[in-house]
């Protein structure tokens, strides 16, 4: 079964909210996890030749292919299929606009979250799924 890589800023409470969030519904255990502040999350930027800091998206990849912003969240949820499928059809709206409110969550994700001081830590049980 192909695995799937979900790149996401650790220090972000709304993002590892994100993440238990498709722990608890990845029955199938499609899905890895690396934070962006961790070597394979900063190897990934530097590859793509992205900014070491940028954590304001949600990265995911899947087959060689990268997807930034409300791709991601939409690739992630065809790749979990089942009910989350149903998010499909939010491609029909044009991804400017899409990614237009994404950002603004984005932006706004320390101050309507909170921030951690560091990045989560995955229980012995989890940590197989999760990178450094």
């Amino acid at each position: 079964m192909e695995k799937s890589i979900v790149f996401f800023d650790g220090e972000c409470n709304l993002c590892n909210g994100a993440v238990q969030f498709l722990v608890k519904h990845d029955v199938e255990k499609k899905l890895m996890f690396a934070s962006l502040q961790s070597k394979t999350g900063q190897q990934l930027l530097h590859n793509h030749h992205l900014h070491p800091e940028m954590f304001e998206t949600m990265i995911f990849q899947k087959s060689n292919k990268v997807y930034f912003r409300s791709n991601a969240a939409l690739a992630i949820c065809q790749t979990l299929g089942g009910r989350f499928s149903i998010f499909n059809v939010f491609y029909i709206i044009p991804k400017r606009l899409r990614d237009f409110f994404y950002n603004i969550i984005a932006k706004n994700r320390y101050k309507w979250f909170g921030k951690r001081e560091q990045c989560m830590v995955p229980t012995p049980e989890l940590r197989k799924r999760f990178l450094d």
